[in-house]
């Protein structure tokens, strides 16, 4: 190999290439999962994006899929449930030989408590006795944040399998989106939401172990985010399916002084997807917050 062509080894288009890839996230309407989209659609990726709402799954793809390299495909599903997982599977099956790139994405947030008690009867009554805090919330977070990660990987694993074989020099990927809330020792006043993103960080971790240990060439890692904006953190979003968050708001918070862009979290993706020696591995894209927050 000539000194010429090493170099070009090293192109943007090379080192992040994701043409020609077949990926599926879930959640893909709006927030972190729209972002993660765009990241792989505009660099020639076909996009499959996934939600419960298709009206809004609609109208990414006639937003953000005319004129680029790639594609995004709206398929309707609700990954909490099985059947509906299992469904999503025959129907991306019935379109493609392999899927190169799933990215678990979908989540909730949980209700806010009030930890600043310093009684105990008053910390009891915000953590126990408090209507908002029940074991139907817990579970239902625990749904949607973790169990649903698992069980739609476990799904796609022939197809994330034949990715790999199809693709001399590609190992297909699984990237769980996380979150720096799972890191952090504090409970940020939702303790169900910030248990569910430690468990689906462990989870992200067997799940590596465990397929590697299978003889299975798929590498799974996850993102954790700091604050981006998206309907869960901003409450909204615009009519282009975009949130915002007041950048004044975040520059005593963390040393970054602003919220997430939808690049930062484009350049994470990407990096994720495309980097073949990347496995069982947790990327913190946060603007700084653990480091200044401190962690467990």
């Amino acid at each position: 190999m000539s000194a010429e062509q090493n170099n070009q080894r090293f192109q943007l288009e090379n080192v992040f290439n994701v043409k020609g890839r077949v990926a599926l996230v879930t959640g893909g309407g709006s927030g972190i999962g729209l972002m993660a989209t765009q990241a792989l659609a505009v660099n020639g990726a076909t996009v499959y994006i996934t939600g419960r709402t298709g009206e809004k799954l609609d109208r990414v793809t006639e937003l953000y899929g005319k004129n680029i390299p790639g594609q995004i495909i709206p398929l309707t599903s609700d990954v909490t449930s099985k059947d509906s997982i299992a469904q999503l599977v025959k129907e991306i099956e019935s379109k493609e030989k392999a899927l190169h790139i799933l990215i678990n994405n979908a989540g909730i947030s949980s209700n806010p408590g009030n930890t600043d008690a310093e009684d105990p009867k008053q910390l009891q009554q915000e953590l126990f006795q408090d209507s908002i805090s029940t074991f139907a919330e817990w579970e239902s977070v625990y749904r949607t944040n973790v169990t649903q990660a698992f069980f739609t990987t476990a799904a796609f694993l022939p197809l994330l399998q034949k990715g790999t074989d199809l693709d001399h020099g590609w190992s297909s990927t699984v990237i769980n989106i996380t979150s720096i809330s799972g890191i952090v020792k504090t409970s940020q006043h939702h303790f169900a939401y910030n248990a569910s993103k430690a468990a689906a960080i462990h989870l992200s971790t067997m799940l590596a172990h465990e397929i590697a240990s299978s003889g299975l060439k798929i590498r799974v890692n996850n993102i954790a985010p700091g604050v981006f904006p998206s309907e869960m953190t901003a409450k909204s979003s615009d009519e282009n399916q975009k949130s915002a968050l007041p950048k004044e708001k975040y520059e005593q918070k963390v040393p970054a002084n602003r919220p997430g862009k939808d690049e930062d979290m484009a350049g994470a993706v990407l990096f994720a997807a495309a980097n073949q020696y990347l496995n069982g591995q947790t990327v913190v894209v946060d603007g700084g917050y653990v480091l200044a927050a401190g962690t467990v």
